[in-house]
C-alpha cells in the first residue's frame, strides 16, 4: 500500500545518503543503533524499545540538554526489510488508541547513485498538526537526524 503524498498534511525530508539501504534500515530497527542518531544533538535517546513486526510497539525516550524527558510511543504498521518502515503514534501498543494521535511516519530507502534515497514523511492527522510540527522545527530537527544517520551509516 503506497498512498500518494498529501501536501496539506505531509512534511517530507529527502536526502541522498552514501550508504546502502540495508545499513539505514538497520539504524532504524536496531535499538543500539537508533540510540546513536535518532535525536537531534544536543538531545539524545536514553531509551529505545522496538518490537519489530507489524503491530509491534515502539517506545523511544529523548532527553533534552536540561534533562527533560520526551517519551514517544507507537506501533509499526508496515515493515519491508531494507525498503520501507511505516509507524504511527495513533496507537500506544497492542492496538491501544493514543489519546492524541499526531502523525504516521513513512520512511523509505531506495537505491540511487551509489547510495540510498532516504525519504522520511510525517503524515499528520490534520493541517493544524502539520503546521504545528513544521513550527516545532521538523525540517531542522529531522535534517540534523538525517545527517547523524548518514554519519553513523559510514561507520557500519
Amino acid at each position: 500500500m503506497h498512498a500518494e503524498t498529501t501536501p496539506e498534511r505531509d512534511l517530507v525530508l529527502s536526502r541522498l545518503i552514501p550508504a546502502p539501504p540495508r545499513l539505514l534500515y538497520r539504524a532504524w530497527t536496531e535499538p543500539d543503533l537508533l540510540r546513536r542518531w535518532f535525536a537531534p544533538a544536543p538531545f539524545r535517546v536514553t531509551e529505545a524499545e522496538i518490537d519489530l513486526r507489524p503491530g509491534g510497539a515502539t517506545r523511544i525516550v529523548m532527553e533534552g540538554p536540561d534533562g527533560t524527558a520526551y517519551p514517544s510511543a507507537g506501533v509499526y504498521l508496515e515493515l519491508v526489510p531494507d525498503t520501507r518502515i511505516v509507524f504511527t503514534d495513533a496507537y500506544l501498543r497492542a492496538w491501544e488508541p493514543s489519546p492524541k494521535p499526531f502523525f504516521t511516519g513513512i520512511v523509505t530507502f531506495a537505491p540511487e547513485a551509489g547510495g540510498t534515497r532516504y525519504t522520511a514523511t510525517a503524515r499528520h492527522w490534520s493541517e493544524a498538526d502539520r503546521a504545528a510540527h513544521a513550527a516545532m522545527g521538523f525540517h531542522e530537527g529531522w535534517g540534523r537526524c538525517a545527517d547523524q544517520l548518514a554519519a553513523l551509516a559510514a561507520t557500519l
